[in-house]
């Protein structure tokens, strides 16, 4: 009843309806069987490892969009300013700060020096703009088959395969969009399945094939394994346009 109450604001109602595939009530493991000792390991010592399923498509594809070419934490610095500066208080009891993410028309309005300052280069931050003028279309994808979805995010110059299949892990909860792309993932998996820490992507699909339908799940537990190459070269250097 609380949680119905004015003090949750507006978005309670939806909040309700969508926990249950928030926490993964709509993904079924079960359907996962390893054909790797590392994966069946993995899966038993994660039993409650679920893909989730947010129904949001914009919410996955600013940030996702964030995270091209540059460093991990680049991009949560990125997103953490432009959402505490732009976005609104998050409803109800919720810790200091926290801020839900602005609306489509608000993202279009953002001038391009705060884009700067957040240190979003311009090919980024254009790509967004270009998402967010067709917000809806974006929106609509969410009822799409993943495959679908993933083309129909694609028609937007900037996003590509691996823009597309990082949001439909989220907003659709797929099983199988691997990631393709990526400037770790396939040597990751290459060296867990094969030890072949050169691998590239045709490599990486080829060891995932068995794995057909439940592809990003058995990459999700490579990944939660631990098991991976050493690293031969420092890390990539962190930028801060936002300097410059």
């Amino acid at each position: 009843a609380e949680v119905r109450g004015e003090a949750w604001g507006p978005g309670a109602e939806w909040l309700l309806e969508q926990l249950p595939e928030l926490l993964g009530a709509a993904d079924d493991p079960s359907v996962f069987v390893p054909r790797h000792r590392l994966l069946a390991v993995t899966r038993h010592r994660r039993p409650g490892l679920r893909l989730t399923r947010t129904g949001l498509v914009l919410e996955s594809l600013i940030p996702s969009i964030l995270e091209q070419k540059v460093t991990t934490d680049e991009a949560y610095r990125a997103w953490r300013s432009l959402v505490r500066k732009f976005g609104e208080p998050a409803p109800g009891p919720a810790p200091g700060r926290m801020c839900v993410m602005p609306d489509a028309e608000t993202w279009r309005l953002i001038p391009s020096w705060e884009w700067h300052r957040a240190g979003v280069d311009n090919k980024r931050a254009s790509t967004i703009l270009r998402a967010v003028r067709v917000a809806v279309r974006m929106e609509e994808a969410v009822r799409m088959a993943p495959a679908q979805a993933q083309a129909r995010l694609e028609v937007v110059p900037g996003v590509g395969p691996w823009t597309s299949a990082e949001v439909v892990q989220r907003s659709h909860g797929a099983a199988d969009a691997v990631t393709v792309g990526d400037l770790h993932l396939p040597g990751i998996v290459g060296w867990a399945l094969a030890g072949d820490r050169d691998a590239d992507d045709s490599v990486m699909l080829e060891l995932l094939e068995p794995y057909a339908g439940q592809r990003h799940r058995a990459a999700r537990l490579i990944l939660l394994s631990g098991r991976g190459p050493a690293r031969r070269a420092p890390r990539m250097p962190r930028g801060d346009i936002g300097r410059l």
